[in-house]
């Protein structure tokens, strides 16, 4: 896997970097990117895959990539990315594994339910991970027995 800088843009309160990922596989398939680090945040603006990534491929795909690209974006000599920790990764609040980490996915869920919110973007918000990394920590407090099935069996 490979990550280098496209281009930088700098403005008055700070500066807009895109990279390119390359990710080759042992088989001759690539997976090309292009990330862009603003205000914190790091996100992907475009993926090409020879040949197409199935669903399943796409969604672990910011897993594959996170840590080198983070180590990257986190080297940019430009004004340095908000909440980072030394190591170059972002900060992410502690969140329990476990069928710890999924009572309290489920408490999370059903409060922002109870309040009339968005109970998956609230589970994002709380553990700082992914709507898809998310949506399986839910999946997971169903399967455990937290949350009611999604759907009724007949």
């Amino acid at each position: 896997m490979s990550v280098w800088p496209a281009w930088e843009v700098r403005e008055e309160s700070g500066a807009t970097a895109w990279f390119h990922v390359r990710l080759d596989f042992a088989d001759g398939a690539r997976v090309d990117a292009l990330a862009v680090a603003a205000d914190g945040l790091v996100n992907l603006e475009d993926v090409q895959a020879r040949p197409a990534l199935s669903l399943d491929d796409l969604a672990v795909f910011a897993d594959w990539i996170e840590e080198p690209l983070f180590s990257v974006c986190g080297g940019v000599a430009t004004e340095p990315l908000q909440g980072e920790p030394t190591g170059g990764r972002r900060a992410r609040p502690a969140w329990p594994r476990g069928i710890e980490g999924s009572r309290l996915v489920a408490q999370e869920y059903r409060a922002a339910q109870h309040e009339g919110l968005d109970p998956v973007l609230a589970v994002m918000c709380a553990t700082g991970h992914s709507r898809r990394r998310s949506l399986r920590l839910i999946a997971q407090a169903r399967d455990a027995g937290f949350l009611t099935p999604r759907h009724a069996r007949r």
